[in-house]
């Protein structure tokens, strides 16, 4: 990261990948992992369990009106980009669950005034 803008980008990101963890702990899933990183293929902003279902979860944080909705930041290639990153996540953590797979997003908004808006939609892919 090399300005200014990458660490306000950076610390952002952080901070809504830290809600959004939250949230789906709340939520009754057990987080398992953060920021898992496999190779250049890419990374999961969070990895959890909710009952026997492996979540797969992205992470969208915008600052309120400046951007698109987070919950748009899925594309189809996205998409795909996360489904081979969670193949890839179940062969190094020994095979997949009994319930399968699902990819959720988690949009975080945060307004200039007042508390962060969190979104969280499943099995967006």
């Amino acid at each position: 990261m090399s300005t200014n803008t990458d660490l306000a980008r950076g610390a952002l990101g952080r901070y809504g990948e830290d809600l959004a963890a939250r949230r789906l702990a709340e939520a009754g899933m057990t987080v398992l992992e953060r920021n898992w990183r496999c190779g250049r293929t890419g990374e999961i902003d969070i990895v959890a369990r909710d009952g026997d279902v492996l979540v797969v979860c992205e992470v969208k944080t915008r600052r309120g009106g400046r951007f698109q909705h987070p919950m748009a930041a899925v594309t189809p290639e996205k998409a795909e980009r996360l489904r081979v990153l969670a193949a890839r996540w179940i062969q190094a953590h020994g095979g997949a669950p009994p319930g399968g797979v699902r990819i959720d997003l988690v949009g975080v908004v945060l307004p200039g005034r007042g508390a962060p808006v969190l979104e969280h939609a499943r099995g967006v892919a």
